[in-house]
């Protein structure tokens, strides 16, 4: 067995913890994104205290994969499927609306299109972390090492 590093166990020890506040905040800030363009608060649908009208393409149906997405990759329910479906929506979003202005995304202001298609990516393959309510509920159903990076511990059977 190999020494690590405290600076390594102690990463390795908070990691699904990180992954779950990770989880929280980018899935908080994508549901406020839809709640803006649905019920017109924050600011509303482009800052202007407006809400996108019911049914309307792309924006309605873009805000409210925002906001359940959002809500459920906050609670960490449903996480990876929320994930894929809203790293999904936001791929088309950059590529709908910002990517024929200009290459680069900091030019298109296609910036938070492109990290939120990313960060959910990402969730996708990591999982929700150990905060969530699919480790609550289905946590019997993985083993161990899926959702802390803890090995099993063995069983008094």
């Amino acid at each position: 067995m190999s020494a690590q590093s405290p600076v390594t166990e102690l990463t390795e020890r908070i990691k699904p913890h990180t992954l779950s506040l990770f989880r929280v905040v980018t899935g908080l800030l994508f549901a406020c994104h839809g709640a803006s363009s649905l019920f017109g608060v924050l600011g509303g649908a482009m800052g202007k205290g407006l809400t996108v009208p019911v049914g309307s393409w792309p924006g309605w149906y873009a805000a409210v994969i925002q906001f359940v997405g959002g809500v459920l990759v906050m609670l960490g329910l449903g996480t990876r499927v929320a994930a894929l479906i809203s790293s999904g929506s936001m791929a088309y979003a950059y590529f709908s609306v910002h990517a024929g202005q200009s290459l680069w995304p900091l030019q298109n202001g296609g910036e938070l299109s492109v990290l939120f298609c990313w960060a959910f990516l990402l969730l996708v393959f990591t999982g929700p972390g150990t905060w969530s309510l699919d480790h609550l509920f289905f946590r019997s159903r993985q083993p161990a090492e899926a959702t802390t990076g803890a090995q099993r511990e063995p069983s008094a059977a």
